[in-house]
């Protein structure tokens, strides 16, 4: 648990020698770009380092997983948000080591530096419980690459079913599978249940799209569990007026390409993804202090590890608790904590104590599909909102925390788009063309160079010397 910080004054080595002292800040996720944003406007020196040359939008991801919306709209380079900063820079590299007392970091490429302040925001990724063997077959939904990977399985299997019904006159039943019933699970069951419904109704000729099935396999007694009551039992109302099939106290025990395993039972799928669970970034072990069992880093009440003033833990990396409970990984208090390193080194920077952080929790809210979402209001008044009032709080909010005015303005011209003419602009399929698990479906013929001829049903392999005997006769 997080402890208490005290109220004691912060010496800064590189104040007392004369210099800015220099910020390292990893990770350029909503903490890493809120802290850099406000650290910037102070006499300080800062370098951003991140994997990737972009902060993703991630509240928005499912949408570019659907298709609805393209990676650069969600999506801004963080040397064009800081280019107008001259006392920052940008550096595309990853941490791989620390050394606390030297107060120094070691990069991927080789390069080490030093730093005066150490800004720790480097996130979350999935976690399988230990089966990490599944995210082949479930991948979950973190970064652009990952909505990428399931935007194309997703439309692959609508693509698929078709080329199969017109083969053969057959094609086996399209479930989607979402493991995880949170935001996550619940934005995406209803995204695809709306693309499958609404928006791709005309565009085939052999299939209907409409007749795919949506289910949520969720392990506990009820949805989106971080939500009041009420609202959990709202979003399942939403979820089943799109069809989607919500089945609690759902224990997943095997993920295979092509079906997952629940209760001792086999459920076939076209597509299987994971939104279960998640674990913090390494880079929490790699510090060598205290984590706790997801591997977020315990801090006080200044987000410092004990007995590290300069080093400060943001975001979904942070173990910070108020008022008894665990402040949650989402992009709220992340992005407060951003802000309020700039606070606190400001403090030292005027030889005042520091003032310790405190979350304002203003709500939450989750979108389940057109014109469907729930909203958990706590600020500027209390209320429980669903259905429209609450999609179209939801829709205002996240339009208008998007980086760069042009991010804003594409998307609120694709979803008005999206909203009055049913169609999508963004359903593009890039990549492989084998979709994995699909040649385990029952019924299903595959090419040659996709399934061996010696794996594959008698009737293909009929069907492939029939037609490649012909082919040699011609």
């Amino acid at each position: 648990m997080g402890t208490t910080a005290s109220a004691a004054l912060v010496r800064i080595p590189a104040v007392e020698e004369g210099r800015r002292p220099r910020v390292l800040i990893v990770g350029g996720g909503f903490a890493g770009l809120h802290a850099s944003l406000a650290l910037a406007k102070l006499p300080v020196d800062i370098t951003v380092i991140d994997r990737r040359n972009h902060h993703t939008f991630q509240p928005l991801l499912y949408q570019v997983a659907l298709a609805v919306l393209s990676p650069a709209d969600i999506a801004t380079p963080i040397r064009s948000i800081l280019r107008g900063y001259k006392n920052a820079e940008v550096l595309m590299d990853e941490v791989i080591s620390f050394d606390r007392d030297q107060r120094r970091v070691t990069m991927k490429s080789g390069v080490e530096m030093e730093y005066d302040y150490l800004v720790l925001a480097t996130g979350s990724t999935h976690s399988y419980f230990g089966n990490d063997a599944w995210a082949e077959s479930a991948p979950g939904l973190k970064t652009i690459e990952d909505a990428t990977e399931i935007r194309r399985r997703v439309l692959l299997a609508f693509e698929l079913a078709e080329r199969q019904m017109l083969e053969t006159g057959s094609h086996p039943p399209l479930n989607f599978v979402i493991i995880g019933g949170g935001p996550t699970g619940v934005e995406l069951a209803g995204a695809i249940s709306d693309i499958a419904k609404l928006y791709m109704r005309h565009d085939f000729r052999h299939i209907d799209p409409a007749k795919a099935r949506v289910l949520i396999l969720e392990g506990g007694p009820r949805i989106l569990a971080a939500y009041p009551e009420d609202l959990s039992q709202k979003a399942v109302q939403q979820l089943a007026d799109l069809g989607v099939e919500v089945h609690t106290g759902a224990k997943v025990t095997d993920v295979k390409p092509g079906y997952v395993t629940v209760s001792g039972n086999r459920l076939d799928a076209v597509v299987t993804i994971w939104a279960a669970g998640v674990q913090a970034s390494p880079l929490g072990a790699l510090l060598g202090v205290e984590t706790d069992r997801r591997g977020c880093v315990m801090v006080n009440d200044t987000l410092n590890p004990a007995g590290y003033p300069e080093i400060f833990i943001c975001g979904d990396l942070a173990h910070f608790e108020q008022d008894g409970k665990q402040v949650p990984g989402v992009a709220q208090p992340a992005m407060q904590m951003g802000d309020h390193v700039a606070v606190m080194v400001n403090q030292d920077l005027k030889h005042h104590p520091r003032k310790p952080f405190r979350y304002f929790d203003k709500g939450d809210m989750a979108t389940i599909g057109r014109l469907a979402a729930v909203a958990n209001i706590k600020w500027p008044f209390k209320a429980h909102w669903s259905g429209f009032p609450a999609w179209m709080t939801w829709l205002t909010i996240h339009i208008y925390f998007l980086i760069g005015f042009r991010n804003r303005i594409t998307v609120f011209f694709d979803w008005a788009w999206t909203y009055f003419t049913f169609t999508h602009g963004a359903r593009l399929i890039t990549g492989s063309q084998v979709l994995p698990g699909w040649a385990e479906q029952q019924g299903v013929l595959v090419a040659p160079d996709e399934t061996p001829l010696d794996t594959a049903s008698p009737g293909f392999r009929d069907h492939y010397r029939e037609t490649a005997s012909s082919l040699e006769k011609s």
